[in-house]
C-alpha cells in the first residue's frame, strides 16, 4: 500500500475544530494555569463534554488521546485499501490541541495516557466496562526510569482478586483521574513476560496519592506519587490476557507504547509548530522575512536558522504521521513509533529553544508564550521512553538484535 502523508480530507473538519479550540479555549488560559500549577482548570470540563459528544456520535473518529485502537476489521480492509482511521485522527487532533497548550491537553478529563492504554490492549468487554473513566498511567518507580522491564510493583492473585503492592512516581493526572492503569509483575522470577497492566480505581482501599510534583513545564497537568498497599483489584481488571508467555516476553505490555508514543510525538509536533508560527510573526515584525523561494545561505542568519528549525520540525511531523498511518492499516509499527517519538521529542525541544534564541529578550520573557513552550516541550523528549531508550529500540529493530544482545 502507498502512503500519502497529506492531511486526510476526512479529518480536516476535525483538525480545524481542534485548532479553534486550541486558539480560543486553551491559549487564553495557558499562562493562568502555568502559574497556578496545582489548580484544576475547570474550563476543561465543558471541552471534555464536547469531545465526549463527538466520540459518541462517531463524528470525530477518535478525537483526542482515547482514539488509539486497531480495529479488528482493519486487517482485511488494509489488504486492499488505505485506511485513515482513529490513530491518524488522534495524532492530528492532539497536535492541534498542543498548539494551544500541552499541559492542558494532558489534564483533559477522560483523555489520559491510561485511556490510551485501555484502548490499545483491553478486550471488548473491558472497553465497555471502562467507558467513561478518566485513567492515568503508572509505570515509573523510584528505582527505575525508562526501563519498564525493571518493574517491582507486584500483583498477586488471591481468589478472584489481585493484590497490588508498590510505589509509582511521575503519574500524569495522578490526582485528578478516577482510575489508574498500573503496570505490575505477576512473578518477578519470570522476568518481563510476567508484567501486566491493571485498571485500578482511585477509591480502592490501599491506593494513596502521596504528593504532587512541582515541575519545569506542563504545570497545568498534575504529576503525582502514588502508593499501593494491599490494594485489591478484581481479576477482570487485568488488561488483555492474564497468561504469562515467556516466549512472547514483554511484547503484550509493550504494545501499548506502539500507540502512545506517536501521540507524545504529536504533542511535540504541535508545541513546536506553535513556537515556529509565533517566531515567524515576530521576525517579520522585526523586519526579517523568511523567503521560501531563496536558498537559506542567501538570506539573513535569522531566516536561515528559522528554515533549519522548520525543516527538522517537518521530519518529526512526517515520522509521526507514518507511525499513526501504519497502526491504522494494521502494520507493525514498533520501529516507526520509536522513531517518531525520538525525532519529534528531540526536535520539539530543539525548535522551541531555538525560537527563544531567535527572539532574544522577547523569547525569554513572559510577555510571550515562547519561554513556556520551551519548558513544556522538554518533558516530551523524556516521558514514554527517553531519547536514549528510543534510539536503543530503533537500533535493536534495525539490527535485528534482542534487548539481551544490545543494551
Amino acid at each position: 500500500m502507498a502512503i500519502n502523508l497529506e492531511v486526510p480530507k476526512k479529518h480536516r473538519a476535525l483538525i480545524d475544530q481542534a485548532h479553534q479550540v486550541a486558539m480560543n479555549m486553551l491559549r487564553p488560559i495557558s499562562r493562568k494555569y502555568d502559574i497556578a500549577e496545582h489548580e484544576y482548570p475547570k474550563e476543561l470540563d465543558i471541552l471534555a463534554a464536547m469531545i465526549d459528544g463527538l466520540n459518541e456520535s462517531g463524528a470525530s473518529e477518535g478525537a483526542g488521546a482515547t482514539g488509539v485502537r486497531r480495529g479488528e476489521d482493519d486487517g482485511e480492509k488494509g489488504k486492499s485499501t488505505v485506511k485513515n482511521g482513529s490513530n491518524m485522527a488522534s495524532v492530528t487532533s492532539v497536535a492541534e490541541m498542543c498548539w494551544g497548550d500541552v499541559g492542558l491537553l494532558l489534564t483533559m478529563p477522560r483523555q489520559g495516557l491510561g485511556n490510551s492504554a485501555i484502548a490499545s490492549v483491553a478486550t471488548d468487554e473491558q472497553l465497555e466496562r471502562f467507558a467513561g473513566t478518566w485513567s492515568s498511567m503508572a509505570i515509573t518507580e523510584p528505582a527505575f526510569g525508562s526501563d519498564s522491564s525493571a518493574i517491582s510493583t507486584t500483583a498477586v492473585l488471591d481468589g478472584d482478586e489481585y493484590v497490588i503492592n508498590g510505589e509509582k512516581i511521575f503519574v500524569t493526572s495522578g490526582e485528578r483521574s478516577d482510575s489508574i492503569v498500573v503496570w505490575a509483575t505477576l512473578d518477578k522470577s519470570l522476568g518481563k513476560a510476567a508484567i501486566k497492566s491493571f485498571v485500578v480505581t482511585k477509591d480502592t482501599p490501599g491506593v494513596k496519592v502521596e504528593r504532587l510534583e512541582e515541575k519545569l513545564g506542563i504545570r497545568a497537568s498534575d504529576t503525582a506519587v502514588i502508593t499501593f498497599t494491599d490494594a485489591r483489584v478484581p481479576k477482570e481488571n487485568l488488561l488483555g490476557s492474564p497468561e504469562v508467555n515467556v516466549e512472547q516476553g514483554f511484547a503484550g505490555a509493550m504494545a501499548t507504547f506502539d500507540n502512545t508514543r506517536p501521540l507524545v510525538a504529536a504533542m511535540a509536533v504541535g508545541c513546536a509548530r506553535a513556537s515556529l508560527d509565533l517566531t515567524r510573526d515576530l521576525l517579520e515584525q522585526a523586519g526579517v522575512t523568511v523567503d521560501y523561494d531563496r536558498p537559506a545561505q542567501l538570506q539573513s542568519a535569522a531566516a536561515a536558522k528559522f528554515l533549519e528549525l522548520e525543516a527538522n520540525w517537518e521530519m518529526g511531523r512526517l515520522l509521526t504521521l507514518q507511525a499513526a498511518w501504519m497502526a491504522d492499516n494494521r502494520q507493525p509499527n514498533s520501529l516507526e513509533a520509536s522513531m517518531s517519538k525520538a525525532k519529534a521529542g528531540r526536535v520539539g525541544s530543539d525548535v522551541t529553544l531555538g525560537c527563544v534564541e531567535l527572539c532574544a529578550s522577547v523569547g525569554y520573557s513572559e510577555g510571550e508564550l515562547l519561554e513556556k513552550w520551551a519548558r513544556d516541550s522538554k518533558i516530551l523528549d523524556i516521558f514514554e521512553g527517553t531519547q536514549q531508550i528510543q534510539q536503543l529500540i530503533v537500533a535493536r529493530r534495525v539490527l535485528g538484535m534482542s534487548s539481551a544482545e544490545l543494551k
